[in-house]
């Protein structure tokens, strides 16, 4: 039987032959990045052979892993069956956590100080009620020791923050990446991931080992013992819900899309595989594709509240949407896809250090942008290398070739460039597709132009058949909300310029920032606030995209980055069914030059 090193981990295991190098890691223990569920199709699990020679002893269904270059000693973890003895390489996840940006802040929400969790002195003892039902007691003198966190599970990261709740105040924070990440990349592909075997157990059993490191670091910045944290409130999409408290999310992912969780409701912690806490709150669940999350947005918004008329938009790899009007709310949700996330885009990667993040062309053509961890660069000097593209720089990159012609209104690189001219020279070809080069070895590819259009023209599909639901137009959107973590790092010209959003939405976009974090610091603080959403969220109308034709018209018509100039040219091909995160669909094909 075949050995196989892990070299950075020092880790050496036996493994039946014929396995893949990404079930040998796995096997392990380690985390091995599969975005896709380790179909082979998304081409990042690249892992590095250390020895040429060792190839012999692997076999590989031939995927191309990005990124790779010419280096031929890199291969698909996923689809390289070990034969023999080889050392492997793999990425630092570990270091892939401390580089990512996530953004922990949210917009304020302030609220009456009434927790669900209160303390009474009883002598040499301290009384524990919950909602005013004793609880128990522990001793000692310990009324002001009461602390919740709020955690914002998402399909990308994980963020946390520690709250006081005698006094309401927010003492530690933390964030990482969502270990789930490693083995599928969106809520479809957890999905799935939970009908192979142990999936759910596994999907689970990380996040539950992620969040008790997660409280365990906040509690030692603050100085607080974890006993005396009494509750969390989880706040994510439905699906991260699921996975999060252990149930199985498979009627997600098929007709008719039932959540086996609803929300509004508390769970013993200890039941969830959690040690240490009291009880797990989950805010009020929407419908299967619009989950707590967005119940923590309208809260925080006040969509109920605000006079005229609001879209709020959780922009990610699924979108999820919701349009206000003079307090009556309509949400629902669509599936994007990876693209913002970097994961299926040729040079993508996530907002960490060495990610390009945003990008402009001046009126001359010259080029500058920015990189995580390297400042700013421009054409006569390098601040930091660019490693690659994340989501903001995706649309700030193609939102200006579109705007400066170099990327037509149906999305091809239109030769419209003067030869000789600042963007002319970085046009050129990678795989035998048109590209526009950042750097020698940075650049955005035809395909990756398509992929953007079918996320782009999701979303926007969405926001049309909302307000097509409202019977007004763009027109008539006084705000415009973008919430998320990906959301407040994008800028409203490249949002309009791809599409995204129309044009008439210019000059009313707000970024909210992460208001599913700041939503469960809410619910933690303030238990009326609970029965509220409780009530609120029954009364929400949910459009269902998959059911409702005007969504396949407005999808077919955004691909398209102008859908006047472009009407007519052909490109805009049926769509075989209707896109929406609740089942698996084909998209239109887009000519690749």
């Amino acid at each position: 039987m075949p050995w196989v090193t892990f070299i950075n981990e020092k880790t050496r295991i036996e493994v039946t032959a014929g396995v893949s190098i990404l079930e040998a890691a796995r096997s392990a223990g380690l985390v091995l990045e599969t975005p896709c569920g380790g179909r082979g199709t998304c081409g990042k699990c690249g892992v590095k052979i250390a020895r040429p020679e060792q190839l012999a002893h692997i076999s590989s269904g031939g995927h191309a892993v990005s990124g790779t270059g010419a280096n031929r000693d890199f291969v698909p973890a996923c689809q390289s069956c070990i034969h023999g003895d080889i050392e492997v390489q793999i990425q630092d996840y570990a270091e892939a956590n401390r580089s990512l940006r996530i953004l922990t802040a949210g917009e304020d929400f302030s609220c009456p100080n009434s927790p669900y969790i209160t303390k009474r002195p009883a002598g040499a003892y301290t009384e524990v009620y919950g909602g005013g039902r004793f609880l128990g007691k522990e001793p000692g003198n310990t009324p002001g020791l009461i602390y919740g966190a709020a955690i914002d599970i998402g399909t990308t990261t994980i963020v946390s923050s520690l709250v006081d709740l005698a006094t309401g105040e927010k003492i530690a924070a933390a964030s990482r990446l969502n270990p789930q990440a490693a083995y599928a990349q969106d809520v479809l592909s957890r999905i799935l991931f939970c009908r192979t075997d142990k999936g759910l157990e596994t999907l689970h059993g990380i996040f539950i080992e992620a969040l008790t490191a997660m409280i365990s670091a906040m509690a030692a910045e603050a100085g607080v013992r974890t006993e005396h944290i009494y509750e969390l409130v989880y706040s994510g999409n439905t699906a991260m819900l699921h996975l999060a408290c252990g149930i199985d999310p498979l009627s997600l992912g098929q007709y008719p899309f039932t959540p086996r969780l609803w929300g509004g409701n508390q769970i013993p912690a200890g039941g969830l595989g959690i040690s240490g806490f009291g009880c797990v709150y989950i805010p009020p669940i929407i419908s299967a594709y619009v989950g707590a999350d967005i119940t923590a947005g309208i809260l925080v918004s006040r969509l109920d509240e605000v006079p005229g008329t609001t879209v709020f938009i959780d922009v990610g790899t699924n979108g999820e949407l919701v349009l206000a009007r003079n307090g009556r709310l309509a949400a629902a949700s669509t599936a994007a896809g990876p693209a913002f996330e970097g994961m299926n885009i040729s040079c993508g990667m996530r907002a960490s250090r060495g990610a390009l993040e945003s990008f402009r062309i001046n009126a001359d053509g010259e080029c500058s942008y920015q990189v995580i961890g390297g400042g700013e660069t421009g054409e006569q000097g390098e601040a930091g290398e660019v490693l690659g593209i994340c989501g903001s720089g995706l649309l700030d990159i193609t939102g200006e070739l579109v705007r400066t012609g170099v990327i037509g209104a149906s999305g091809r690189f239109s030769g419209r460039e003067q030869e000789g001219g600042a963007l002319h020279k970085r046009l050129g070809t990678k795989d035998g597709k048109n590209a526009f080069f950042i750097t020698p070895k940075v650049c955005l590819t035809q395909q990756d132009v398509r992929q953007l259009q079918l996320a782009k023209g999701a979303i926007r599909a969405g926001i049309e058949t909302l307000l097509a639901h409202f019977h007004i137009s763009a027109a008539d959107v006084d705000t415009v909300r973008i919430a998320g973590a990906f959301g407040y790092h994008l800028n409203e010209e490249s949002l309009i310029n791809t599409g995204l959003l129309p044009p008439a939405f210019r000059g009313k976009v707000e970024f909210a920032g992460n208001t599913s974090l700041s939503g469960a610091a809410a619910f933690l603080l303030n238990t009326g606030l609970r029965e509220k959403m409780e009530r609120l969220v029954k009364n929400v109308d949910t459009v269902d995209l998959a059911k409702d034709p005007r969504f396949e018209t407005f999808f077919i018509r955004y691909l398209d980055f102008d859908p006047e100039e472009s009407a007519g040219d052909g490109l805009t091909s049926p769509i075989v069914k209707n896109h929406n995160s609740r089942e698996v669909v084909q998209r239109p094909e887009l000519p690749d030059n």
